[in-house]
């Protein structure tokens, strides 16, 4: 296996041909070019991680040439070969972007080294390379599934507004994929590079969202032992979400106000306020306007906020993308079971279709997950979904006695799965713990 492919470029073909000779015996992979010309061809086509370059080339000058392919190839590293007493090259080389530069016939005991320290530093920078690739892919608007009329109508705005700094608001129900939406905005920005951060704001204690959302000094409370950076920091040139806003205290409305009129904010205990450069995407499932008239919403932030709407559908609304969605979750959870699931029965489709989703896409995700923890069959059937999507009489005993039985079963076969946690498996079945505590207790299910 390759270690490695290496670019030289050099017109002195016998130098050329003893360093790739060389390199070729350590398992790299060797490419040669004598002009900037055929090595750039090369660079075009092949997914070079080193470069051994001279600095007199036919068609042009080495030094000059990192400048290039670092532009061009960010993640590939280039080693500078000089001639003897122009280590002026060498120099002016790393400030162009050299890994490093070796003399010509002096340091022939540093190449085999240098250049697998080079290798070590391009291969972990292809991987970064690809993780930011996949990690943009998947929130890219590609990856928002369904093609009812009423998602794509939101896939449009969102697209339209994306490349702009313009503040979102996000409307729709809990569970209907905000987030989602949310960083597809910020990957289709030109912020894409820079951090996204998501804060709930319903999920952070009221007297301590100030000191999470702008950071605190130290002193500025009992316990704040040391200056801390806030979200609003840590999503400096890039985005940040602020999820459930409706949930906002109305005086820490007036700060966030701020930040929006004058892209500046105050840390706790700081009397100097901070410049800022984040764009704000926000998101509520409650109605704003009905929260401004009881007093719980500013009216001027809500203006602010809301310049650029999108109302993303509720799962009801777009029951056409059922399929589609229950299929795309099949295919993430069949593997991570070490299960072979192909697809769903008419009848398992068909209760999906007809189930009331108050849980949205959330609700159908855990539906999913959870008939893939118990399918024994390579396809999703009917008896194994929740059971209130079981359709039972009122007055059919045996067929309660069955019921029961499979409950009984369900029951112990997701706590199995998630090894005894209560908590994981009450949110898996849609049951609140509570409930779950009675059925385990009225069962008798053993947890080991």
């Amino acid at each position: 296996m390759s270690k490695g492919h290496i670019l030289i470029i050099d017109d002195e073909d016998q130098l050329r041909k003893l360093l790739s000779r060389l390199l070729a015996l350590e398992g790299y992979t060797m490419y040669e070019a004598s002009n900037v010309r055929a090595a750039m061809k090369i660079l075009e086509r092949e997914e070079i991680r080193v470069i051994l370059s001279d600095v007199k080339l036919p068609d042009g000058n080495g030094v000059e040439l990192v400048q290039t392919i670092r532009s061009k190839y960010p993640e590939a590293e280039t080693i500078v070969l000089t001639a003897y007493g122009n280590i002026a090259d060498g120099v002016q080389a790393i400030k162009n972007g050299a890994f490093d530069y070796i003399t010509k016939g002096d340091d022939n005991n540093r190449i085999l080294p240098l250049v697998s320290k080079a290798m070590d530093k391009a291969a972990l920078q292809f991987r970064i390379r690809d993780l930011e690739r996949k990690i943009s892919g998947k929130y890219n608007f590609d990856n928002i599934i369904g093609s009812s009329p009423e998602i794509n109508a939101a896939v449009a705005l969102a697209e339209k507004v994306a490349p702009t700094d313009m503040t979102v608001l996000l409307l729709g129900e809990t569970g209907s994929g905000k987030e989602v939406f949310a960083q597809a905005i910020h990957q289709g920005s030109s912020r894409r590079q820079q951090p996204f951060v998501a804060v709930n704001c319903s999920a952070i204690g009221k007297d301590i969202l100030e000191s999470e959302l702008f950071g605190h000094v130290a002193g500025a409370f009992t316990g704040a032992i040391k200056d801390k950076k806030g979200f609003f920091e840590e999503a400096r040139g890039g985005s940040i979400f602020l999820d459930e806003i409706g949930e906002m205290p109305v005086e820490l409305q007036a700060k966030l106000l701020r930040v929006l009129e004058a892209q500046e904010f105050y840390k706790v205990g700081e009397p100097k306020p901070i410049k800022t450069d984040v764009r704000i995407i926000a998101a509520t499932n409650r109605n704003l306007e009905q929260e401004i008239a009881a007093g719980h919403f500013r009216e001027d932030l809500f203006y602010r906020l809301s310049v650029f709407q999108i109302r993303l559908p509720s799962l009801n609304e777009r029951k056409k993308d059922i399929p589609v969605l229950a299929q795309w979750f099949i295919q993430q959870f069949g593997p991570k079971m070490n299960k072979r699931i192909t697809g769903m029965t008419p009848a398992f489709l068909e209760a999906l279709q007809h189930h009331s989703w108050k849980g949205n896409i959330r609700e159908l995700r855990n539906v999913i997950e959870r008939a893939a923890i118990l399918t024994d069959t390579d396809i999703l059937d009917a008896p194994i979904l929740p059971f209130d999507f079981q359709q039972q009489s009122a007055d059919d005993i045996s067929s309660s006695m069955l019921l029961a039985d499979m409950e009984k079963r369900h029951i112990t076969r997701v706590l199995a799965h998630v090894k005894g946690n209560k908590t994981r498996a009450a949110e898996l079945m849609g049951i609140g713990l509570t409930t779950l505590y009675n059925k385990i207790k009225e069962y008798q299910i053993s947890i080991l």
